[in-house]
């Protein structure tokens, strides 16, 4: 058993990492649910979620669920998405958390048994063995089921224990609400813009 009931958790979702990883399983993730699910395993002492945000926008499609999240017992930390040209000449938004990610992890180390980070980006192997070497487990939530997978193998071999998001699908998952031949033929940017509208 990874979880156990007097574990006090601290959970680290990187919003844009979770998103993708959910889409490409084929579901949306129902955030009342996921917070009731990790309530069962121990004692949530703290739930982050990250995600850039696209300033002097007339209207934003993340911020309803931004703002749902910060009145529904998320830790809400965002910066401003910076603008590039992708290689095509398409307009393009990027916002890395990674760092907020990295020193919010180490600060909770020593307030939490057990930290769940719902990523799968590789860059955060040496992060999960510095919180391991403060004491804490952390189990990673990714998914190596998607196409491509979005779980790195170096950052599941360092997790204490990883949980493939599609097993957690029948329980904090809903349907999307696009059929998939049509999710497949948008954009990423059009599909985050859908869901989380």
């Amino acid at each position: 058993m990874t979880f156990y009931p007097t574990d006090r958790l601290a959970l680290f979702i990187d919003g844009a990492n979770l998103y993708s990883a959910a889409k490409g399983l084929g579901f949306d993730i129902d955030y009342r649910k996921l917070l009731e699910e990790f309530r069962t395993r121990g004692v949530l002492v703290r739930a982050y979620y990250y995600t850039a945000l696209v300033e002097d926008q007339e209207y934003s499609p993340i911020r309803p669920l931004v703002d749902w999240l910060d009145y529904n017992g998320f830790r809400l930390v965002t910066k401003p998405a910076r603008e590039y040209t992708d290689a095509q000449g398409r307009k393009r938004w990027r916002g890395d958390m990674d760092v907020e990610i990295a020193v919010d992890m180490l600060e909770m180390a020593g307030h939490a048994d057990h930290l769940v980070l719902f990523s799968g980006d590789g860059d955060f192997r040496c992060l999960v063995e510095a919180v391991q070497r403060k004491g804490a487990r952390v189990t990673v939530v990714s998914t190596v089921k998607s196409q491509p997978p979005m779980a790195s193998d170096d950052l599941r071999r360092q997790a204490d224990h990883f949980i493939d998001l599609s097993d957690l699908a029948d329980i904090i998952g809903r349907p999307s609400r696009l059929p998939r031949f049509i999710q497949e033929s948008r954009t990423g940017a059009d599909r985050e813009a859908d869901a989380e509208a």
